[in-house]
């Protein structure tokens, strides 16, 4: 069976939701968005603490495997990804964070990307947002994506904001500040206690519009060539095949991992790895799934003098309060992000700009009961607080490859962190950095037991080891499809016709911070483009 829509979006994720929303403005253009996954309408999609439970279901969650490299963090990892309306913004940790302003002008003034530098994005973040503390000169209000500081106070982040500020970094009444140094309660994308994913603030209000259909549980396999101008994709639907035609363009929104998959089971990519997988070859583009970039993280746990955790907020008869209390006003813990403490930082004091994230929480894991996602977080029954961070623009590149033409098979990623010597002086570095925080008078007094990665850990080869043990992913993960290689600045798939990406795979380096809201705002910047384009 074969339909016919001028705009064909394959993924309903952060970024194409958000395409979706704007394509379909116009009542001019038939808009398809097919997404992989099932609806986001679910409980613990609403409750902004509920991704905890969401994690552990494949119904809604993809495991992919990720393999190191031969240098540098040498332990394979399972990487999450949302699968559903909403992709990861239905499943993460709700955080807001544009990135730094450099990251972008980097990219228009030395990458040769025109379009992409502050003056476009900046104006964008400000057009979604509709933030709490107000309207400024950086700050937008009345935009779609609802933005708030969390309201998870408590003593212990409080101490950390104040040990902090003895370390030189301002404490600040949100992260998005010019300039981005500063440390303090997060900004997140929830509204009266719900997650405002981009499903709730791009599609939700949309659905009705005549011009926009939504398919869920539609995979899609590949892209279809006449010639090179794409004209069609193939999904699997509960086992069959369907082809849906692109009049005008296909839009591929399906994410770092998923979206240079696609590619190269169209016939796209590196013409050695396509013809190995058995594809035939539509274009030749070595850049297809490399330049992958990741950040990689590595936390502190430590146990309390003072009973100022949560842990125990998270189990038996006050799990259940917690849950009436959600229930009824929205409120306490299951109503915050999944981090509330962010802070940016410089390890090196000549530096122009931060170049590591911290993100705290007042909880500590039982890592002796730690299986993976799928089998959830149990908490330690004593006081503890976590403190995680990453080096902000990492120069490691890892890939991800199809492994063969069938689209059931998962992709082959190769995660390659700390292979860069940069990547491991700074991660060094801001292990120690994290380390002389928790020393600091209006922190230490606190502070019972450093737990992990513990006080052995002492080295830079001790630091490195811990990030082999301990360390993982940010869920960051960007660069697979970049400008300037894979598509240009407009998003068009270099040497094909009829189709671009719009995720973040196009970003050619890493943002400073964490990637929800820069893939919105891709997916905002693709939809002026394409309409620009129609004109």
């Amino acid at each position: 069976m074969t339909d016919t829509y001028d705009y064909i979006i394959a993924g309903g994720g952060a970024a194409g939701c958000v395409l979706a929303n704007r394509l379909s403005a116009d009542p001019r253009n038939a808009v398809l968005l097919l997404e992989a996954g099932p609806s986001d309408k679910h409980p613990f999609v609403t409750m902004p603490k509920g991704f905890g439970r969401l994690l552990m279901s494949d119904r809604r969650t993809w495991y992919l495997p990720a393999n190191p490299g031969p240098t540098g963090k040498n332990t394979p990892e399972t990487w999450v990804r949302g699968k559903m309306l909403g992709g990861s913004s239905s499943i993460n940790g709700m955080q807001y964070l544009r990135g730094h302003p450099e990251d972008y002008d980097h990219w228009e003034r030395d990458l040769g990307l025109p379009g992409w530098g502050w003056a476009d994005m900046g104006r964008i973040f400000m057009a979604m947002e509709d933030h709490e503390l107000g309207a400024t000169d950086f700050r937008g209000v009345g935009g779609p994506l609802h933005v708030i500081v969390s309201r998870n106070r408590t003593k212990i982040v409080d101490a950390m904001i104040a040990a902090a500020e003895q370390m030189g970094v301002p404490h600040v009444e949100e992260p998005n500040l010019p300039g981005q140094e500063g440390s303090g309660y997060t900004t997140a994308t929830i509204r009266h206690g719900r997650r405002q994913s981009a499903a709730v603030a791009f599609l939700d209000p949309v659905r009705h519009r005549r011009n926009l259909t939504i398919v869920t549980e539609a995979p899609v396999d590949k892209v279809r060539f006449e010639g090179t101008r794409a004209v069609a994709v193939e999904t699997v639907e509960k086992g069959v095949r369907r082809t849906y035609r692109a009049a005008r363009e296909i839009v591929l929104s399906a994410g770092a991992i998923m979206s240079p998959a696609i590619l190269h089971r169209s016939g796209v990519g590196p013409e050695a790895h396509l013809r190995a997988i058995g594809v035939p070859v539509v274009r030749h583009s070595p850049g297809v799934g490399g330049n992958m970039r990741e950040h990689v993280l590595l936390f502190l746990q430590h146990h309390l003098t003072v009973d100022w955790s949560q842990n125990r907020e998270y189990s038996g008869w006050r799990l259940v309060r917690n849950g009436l209390r959600y229930n009824l006003l929205r409120t306490g813990v299951l109503s915050g992000p999944g981090y509330d403490y962010t802070g940016f930082i410089r390890t090196d004091p000549s530096l122009t700009r931060p170049d590591v994230q911290l993100i705290a929480n007042p909880l500590s894991m039982d890592m002796a009961a730690w299986e993976g996602w799928t089998k959830g977080v149990t908490f330690e029954k004593v006081p503890g607080s976590q403190i995680f961070g990453y080096n902000l623009l990492p120069e490691s590149q890892g890939s991800v490859l199809a492994r063969s033409s069938d689209p059931a098979e998962v992709p082959e990623i190769t995660h390659n962190y700390l292979s860069h010597e940069k990547d491991r002086r700074t991660s060094v570095a801001m292990f120690r950095w994290m380390r002389r925080m928790f020393e600091q008078p209006a922190i230490k007094p606190y502070i019972k037991q450093e737990m992990l990665p513990g006080p052995q850990v002492q080295s830079d080869e001790d630091i490195l080891a811990a990030f082999n043990m301990l360390g993982g992913p940010g869920y960051h993960a960007t660069g697979t499809c970049a400008m300037g290689s894979v598509v240009d600045a407009r998003l068009r798939v270099e040497g094909v016709d009829g189709l671009r990406v719009a995720d973040l795979s196009i970003f050619p380096t890493n943002v400073s911070g964490n990637t929800n809201a820069p893939a919105m705002a891709a997916g905002w910047r693709a939809a002026e483009l394409i309409l620009d384009d129609r004109r």
